[in-house]
């Protein structure tokens, strides 16, 4: 297993829980079969000096509906993600993690409710959901560990790693699915405001074991990285363009065109296959997040699937990208 940059595979565990009021551990799993045409992530955000933790769970079915649940249960220190139903374990860093989910998700025919979670949560039904799934590394881990007080309240430490997924899905209801496909998994500790950050257009997918890549645009930078086996290779140049659904911050489709520090060149065409948007509400000030379950062309040839994740803040509901 490559390793790009200043971590470890023994950095899979959790850390020491810093001073910070707004201190947290994340560790996020998103996962698609293209084969069932099914995906979705798990995420679980430790804040513990804050006595809680945020958990997040979606499946994307095939029928375009939607799975989905988000708890805030109590904590009180930061040993290990176990909470609110959902659980990771570390079978061998850098290399094979599992992650559950066992508990109710709302089942929303159309994701858009989530616009207004209150009616979301009380207009649709609950169904009970089991999920197991083993994340096997297919890429390099790679990323950043940064230095207490660097002013960083987003993602100070932090790195990604692409993932072969295998494991079940079971439904309320309905028998008991295979998941075979790719995903991402993501890990990151210190403080965290999501206000923070203005606005960010994260676009990541796998095509298989052998390619993956993340698309990143946090304001005015621009990068990521494509992997080619254990070859890592930087983006050193991005254009996006977005369609949204009219007069919303709902993308549907976009067209992003790379360079790699290599030189070669790629175009990657994006079409939401599920949408879910969420926000994250902190005081007064709401953040406005939305997920979509993505089918990626790579240069006109080959598919692949991801997640593709728009952020904005209030005054950014509408983008221009």
């Amino acid at each position: 297993m490559k390793i790009i940059g200043n971590i470890q595979p023994e950095d899979d565990y959790t850390h020491l829980l810093g001073p910070e009021e707004n201190f947290n551990e994340s560790v996020y799993f998103n996962f698609f079969d293209k084969h069932s045409n099914r995906g979705g992530f798990i995420r679980i955000g430790n804040r513990a000096n804050e006595g809680y933790a945020e958990m997040t769970v979606i499946v994307y079915n095939d029928d375009g509906s939607a799975l989905f649940n988000y708890k805030k249960p109590e904590i009180s220190s930061n040993d290990g993600w176990n909470a609110g139903g959902a659980a990771v374990e570390v079978v061998v860093p850098g290399q094979h993690i599992i992650t559950t989910y066992e508990g109710s998700a709302l089942y929303m025919a159309d994701p858009r409710d989530m616009k207004d979670p209150g009616k979301a949560f009380k207009g649709n039904p609950f169904k009970a959901i089991r999920l197991v799934l083993n994340h096997y590394g297919v890429g390099p881990m790679y990323g950043h560990v940064g230095e207490p007080g660097d002013g960083n309240d987003f993602a100070r430490a932090h790195y990604e790693q692409h993932m072969r997924v295998e494991g079940t899905l079971e439904i309320e209801g309905e028998p008991a699915i295979s998941i075979q496909g790719n995903g991402l998994r993501d890990h990151s500790w210190g403080p965290r405001y999501w206000q923070s950050i203005r606005s960010y257009r994260w676009i990541t997918g796998n095509f298989g074991d052998d390619m993956g890549m993340v698309l990143s645009i946090v304001g005015d930078r621009r990068g990521g990285m494509f992997h080619k086996g254990e070859e890592f290779i930087k983006v050193t140049e991005i254009t996006l363009s977005t369609d949204y659904e009219e007069n919303t911050s709902f993308h549907q489709h976009l067209v992003a065109n790379v360079t790699l520090e290599n030189g070669d060149k790629h175009r990657i065409e994006g079409q939401v296959k599920g949408f879910i948007p969420l926000r994250n509400r902190r005081s007064d000030q709401i953040t406005y997040i939305g997920e979509g379950m993505t089918e990626y062309t790579l240069d006109s040839e080959r598919v692949g699937y991801g997640l593709s994740e728009y952020l904005d803040q209030p005054g950014d509901e509408i983008p221009n990208d």
